[in-house]
């Protein structure tokens, strides 16, 4: 099943001397390739204790050039990623693209360890290595590059390995947690093997290096490297099929923004009087949420001119500043660029207890990217699944997502748009943009039905909001972002009289 090197092999060092300089110097004409060309590389160094993954890594990068790669080591999590869902300690660290990220150590290191010690069920590891799987073949479609070596030992070569160390000094290199993982060899070998088994595709494969002997080790992950940037260099990232939303024929239709009631109102005094009872319920339930360590993301998409502004400040001004931040999206930097599309929004989740609003979010992906050809048809039909997997991610770490549409209706928004030219203060907000996005109404009518029927899910559903009342949207807003974060913390909220 595996690209799995010849076993057994060594290397002298006069052969090593001899083929080294070239393999160096088409490592690195190739580095600069996948530079110009923008594609983004990880390689995964992985493999038994004392099959030398630290002195692979070394010589990884003393061949190639340093500034185009970076090196990650994951040793125990952080306290800053604890508090955050498992996969952000590995988004943050992804490389942009044309460069290279040598993974020292990886997502595959806790499950296997986990089950070598029977700290997990097979069910629960199975799990871990399907979500790895649908993770890799993400970044895969996205262009990414996968070469993942595993370094093989047997026991015997282990353990002579540490005892050759020891007669030359090196003890430092077998450490407590080398001997304590080596005592269970066989367990780790199982845990490996069914990893390897589990996860090896064609978009992602495994490489399977005997490592006994470190010239031959060395050698053998040079040329698979190359051979494989070379590859990549010459043809399309491999694509196993991708499950995607079904596109729906031409034609008019309803859709959900049909059965949104935008007659609704509320007068200036009950206005007033709700607005007073919800802020105060957030504040509370915020404090409530920082004691408990539960987070909070809130999302908000909707119409040109729609409000969204408006409804932020009403959810924020009751909320202590320490306790949250808003984060504005517009169109992706150079440095957002060079990463997958969700990597600019898992870098700013919120730590344990605090709240995070997104003005415009990972949405955009599916509307505007959709709607102006940013991005072709497979990828934001693919986009559908992917951000469910990321919400459901959060979800499950503990965080609550409340995510708004605020609907307004063709007419209602004209005439905020002639009402944003007339006010000096408010003319920043109108721009070219937004007469062209408003051509192409039924484009985005279409493209929000889609985003609602696919990602509206029970553990991060949509709130459609009637907004041609700015009062009755606000309120609207606070009164289902409370019930949400009660819900979270099993907490009754409190609602106000009629």
């Amino acid at each position: 099943m595996f690209e799995t090197a010849e076993l057994g092999r060594t290397v002298s060092k006069k052969e090593f001397d001899k083929l080294e300089p070239d393999l160096r110097t088409e490592l690195l004409i190739t580095q600069r390739a996948i530079a110009k060309a923008g594609i983004p590389v990880v390689v995964i160094v992985s493999g038994v204790e004392g099959a030398g993954k630290g002195d692979l890594v070394n010589r990884l990068t003393s061949w190639m050039d340093a500034r185009g790669m970076s090196v990650h080591v994951y040793w125990s999590s952080t306290d800053e990623e604890r508090e955050r869902p498992h996969w952000w300690r590995f988004w943050r660290t992804m490389p942009p693209r044309g460069t290279l990220g040598v993974l020292f150590g990886s997502w595959y290191t806790d499950p296997i360890v986990e089950r070598a010690f029977d700290r997990i069920e097979p069910e629960a590891f199975e799990t871990a290595m399907h979500e790895i799987k649908a993770f890799e073949r993400m970044l895969s479609q996205d262009g990414t590059l996968f070469v993942k070596f595993w370094l093989h030992l047997s026991k015997d070569a282990q353990h002579k390995r540490w005892k050759s160390d020891a007669a030359m000094g090196r003890n430092w290199e077998v450490s407590p947690l080398t001997e304590e993982y080596g005592a269970r060899y066989d367990a780790f070998e199982e845990a490996s093997e069914a990893a390897l088994r589990l996860t090896d595709t064609g978009a992602a494969p495994w490489y399977v290096v005997e490592a006994a002997d470190a010239r031959y080790r060395d050698l053998t992950v040079g040329r698979t490297l190359l051979n494989a940037m070379r590859a990549r260099l010459t043809g399309a990232p491999a694509d196993e099929g991708q499950a995607v939303a079904a596109l729906d024929p031409p034609g008019k239709r309803r859709t959900v923004l049909d059965s949104v009631d935008l007659e609704r109102s509320l007068d200036k005094k009950t206005y007033e009087r709700h607005l007073a009872h919800w802020q105060t319920e957030l504040n509370r339930l915020t404090w409530l949420a920082y004691r408990a360590r539960r987070s909070t993301v809130v999302v908000f998409e909707g119409w040109d001119a729609a409000g969204k502004g408006g409804a932020i400040r009403r959810v924020i001004e009751p909320v202590d500043p320490r306790l949250m931040r808003v984060i504005p999206i517009a169109s992706p930097t150079d440095e957002e660029r060079a990463q997958h599309y969700l990597w600019r929004f898992w870098r700013h989740l919120p730590r344990a207890g605090f709240l995070t609003v997104y003005d415009r979010s990972w949405y955009g992906r599916v509307l505007v990217e959709r709607v102006e050809g940013f991005a072709k048809p497979p990828e934001w039909l693919r986009s559908y699944h992917e951000i469910n997997t990321f919400e459901q991610q959060l979800v499950r770490h503990g965080m609550t997502v409340s995510k708004f549409w605020l609907h307004i209706s063709p007419d209602e928004q004209l005439k905020r748009f002639e009402e944003r030219k007339k006010t000096p203060w408010k003319v920043h907000k109108i721009t070219d943009e937004d007469w062209r996005n408003r051509k192409k109404w039924k484009d985005y009518e279409l493209a929000v039905n889609d985003m609602v029927q696919h990602t509206s899910t029970t553990l991060a559903p949509w709130n459609l909001v009637p907004a041609n009342d700015k009062r009755l949207a606000r309120i609207e807003v606070l009164r289902c972002l409370c019930n949400a974060v009660g819900d979270t913390l099993d907490e009754e909220v409190a609602q106000p009289e009629p």
